[in-house]
């Protein structure tokens, strides 16, 4: 497995136009958001019957999936799990909240469908093919870049 420099390296590559980059500190999150309320429209009978917890929260396949993502985070470094685990809580409980107001599927799906027009846009004026093309890993990859860029900003 690359390390977390590697993968910043290999993924900055793809990301040098200043618009093309600001595109992505809108839209990776907002991708990142909506696959994990895209997550939690889907019933959770089978996790309810399987895993058998009285707490709702497991029942939920955005922290499922999220468990399993988090050991490629942790494989990266600590703290890029740790600054993980804060994007995903803030994921999931700002879904909640949207569960309450509006159908979380379709505006998950909508979200979806913008942020992903806005990243191909922004590859079209970088001249350059999205990252995960290339690798599938690049998807995960993207959210820890962003934070990381943006960290650095002053």
């Amino acid at each position: 497995m690359k390390t977390a420099k590697e993968y910043f390296e290999e993924y900055a590559v793809s990301h040098q136009h200043e618009t093309n980059q600001t595109l992505h500190y809108i839209c990776v999150p907002l991708i990142f958001f909506s696959i994990s309320g895209m997550l939690m429209s889907i019933p959770a009978t089978f996790l309810e019957n399987t895993i058998n917890l009285s707490n709702p929260l497991l029942e939920n396949w955005a922290v499922v999936i999220a468990l399993g993502i988090s050991i490629f985070y942790l494989r990266l470094g600590f703290w890029y799990l740790i600054e993980m685990l804060f994007v995903i809580l803030i994921s999931i409980i700002a879904n909640f909240w949207i569960s309450n107001q509006v159908s979380l599927l379709y505006a998950s799906i909508t979200i979806f469908v913008l942020a992903w027009t806005g990243q191909f846009y922004g590859h079209k004026i970088e001249g350059k093919k999205p990252s995960f093309l290339k690798d599938l890993d690049f998807l995960l990859i993207g959210p820890l870049w962003v934070i990381q860029k943006l960290g650095k900003k002053k």
